[in-house]
């Protein structure tokens, strides 16, 4: 990838941005007339809360072997708490331009373990084309002990133990109302999965978990697994500077409403407060779709994975799903292609099934497989929270929407995929005899401009 050079004025423009821009959630954090931070943590201890904010935004973790950057380089304030590729673009750019005047100019958010070309030079890396062209940063994940890479070349399986994906930065905001729940989800359907080699065959976490893949079950693991793998510490992080941390992102709110719901989940006191905002005709007809065609993945007030709460009949929980927005995508029911920025991201696999059989296939991302080693894991992932989702463009584990009509258009392929795949009388049923989820998506032109305007709302 090219080097781009920016305008003097993008370039001060960007800066002043990342100057002003600051951790400001919506409970815990009040801003000052002369820009100084007042504390106001309420329920939660000042002191962590502090503690949290201090090592959210703190470059310099020498004493932890650190790489130099910040929780909020990659979970930038302004981009909601995630990465957006245009964030990630616009100070690569400004990079450059310092460079011009100072060789020696630095941002922490491209250090070589985010490059492309890491695997093969090292400390020298440059090529940093997903991390500016999609927004995306690398996730090492190890391979399960029935899962083989395989040679682009010879077609034969390599000795790699691990394999490097490529996964969005996920946004901070309303952790305290995702994760684990509580509730068992009827997934995955059928019968019991029989294990292989050993490993588990459901994977950690069926409650619910942190990241696309859901593999961390705490705040403090998900922390502790960024300082190591993004912030490359070498010392193992002090207990004390996770659960601040944890206590930290816990006063991160989309808006008032969800704090007050978060609120009312932690106390268990009930009924609990609808987080809507107002809405108007058109925006109340989008709920009743979204509770209808989203919400049994995407939650409710009973499962707040950042939904609304369900009238009418109880919805079964699907907690995880396979949506295919990996690359390479089924070229049927209309699912819109990989770019190639993306699609040159996969990789084929080997996975030995429980009989002993080879099954191969090529993807951008294995999911949950890699967790469980299983083949009804794969592309499996968690779905997200969706509270305050108009402002953390793009969307999917691999920035691959770029706007929420795109996120429809994908979910209409998805949606003729599972009625190609079920077809009548098992659809329009939302569970069918035997406990199979069946998903029953939104068909008119009408109920999709209400959902928009519904999800802006959120």
């Amino acid at each position: 990838m090219q080097k781009r050079k920016s305008s003097t004025i993008a370039f001060l423009g960007f800066v002043l941005l990342s100057v002003i821009a600051a951790v400001m959630p919506h409970k815990g954090l009040a801003q000052e007339q002369d820009g100084a931070t007042k504390l106001n943590c309420d329920e939660t201890p000042c002191d962590a809360v502090a503690r949290g904010r201090a090592a959210f935004n703190r470059r310099n973790l020498n004493e932890l072997g650190g790489n130099g950057r910040s929780c909020a380089d990659c979970h930038m304030p302004s981009d909601g708490f995630q990465l957006s590729p245009a964030s990630a673009r616009a100070r690569y750019e400004a990079l450059q331009a310092r460079r011009e005047h100072d060789s020696r100019a630095d941002d922490p958010l491209f250090r070589p373990v985010d490059a492309d070309d890491f695997r093969v030079n090292g400390e020298n890396a440059v090529d940093f084309s997903n991390l500016v062209e999609n927004g995306l940063v690398r996730v090492t994940m190890p391979l399960p002990l029935n899962v083989k890479l395989i040679d682009s070349v010879t077609g034969q399986h390599t000795d790699e133990t691990s394999v490097d994906l490529w996964r969005a930065v996920m946004p901070v905001n309303n952790v305290a109302i995702s994760g684990p729940d509580g509730v068992a989800p009827i997934w995955p359907p059928g019968a019991p999965r029989s294990p292989i080699m050993g490993q588990d065959p459901n994977g950690p976490n069926r409650q619910g978990g942190y990241q696309h893949d859901a593999r961390f079950g705490t705040l403090q693991e998900q922390a502790r697994g960024a300082l190591i793998a993004h912030a490359q510490v070498s010392v193992e992080p002090p207990q004390r500077m996770l659960d601040d941390l944890a206590a930290f992102q816990q006063t991160l709110f989309s808006s008032p409403s969800v704090e007050l719901l978060a609120g009312a989940i932690l106390s268990g006191s009930t009924p609990f407060p609808d987080p809507d905002p107002e809405l108007n005709e058109l925006e109340q007809q989008g709920k009743v779709v979204f509770n209808r065609a989203c919400a049994q993945c995407h939650g409710s007030t009973l499962h707040p994975s950042g939904s609304t709460a369900e009238t009418g009949f109880v919805r079964p929980l699907v907690r995880y799903h396979q949506i295919f927005a990996t690359c390479p995508r089924p070229t049927t029911d209309g699912y819109a292609p990989c770019p190639e920025r993306l699609a040159r991201n996969a990789r084929t696999y080997r996975l030995t099934l429980a009989n002993g059989a080879f099954q191969f296939f090529t993807t951008s991302d294995p999911g949950r497989l890699l967790l469980t080693g299983q083949i009804a894991d794969l592309g499996v992932m968690d779905p997200t929270q969706l509270r305050g989702i108009s402002t953390t463009a793009p969307y999917f584990h691999n920035n691959s929407a770029a706007t929420l009509e795109d996120v429809l258009d994908h979910y209409d392929a998805f949606f003729r995929r599972v009625a190609r795949n079920n077809p009548a009388p098992n659809l329009p049923p939302l569970l069918s005899s035997n406990g199979l989820v069946i998903d029953r998506g939104f068909v008119t032109a009408d109920e999709r401009v209400a959902l928009l305007a519904y999800l802006r709302k959120l």
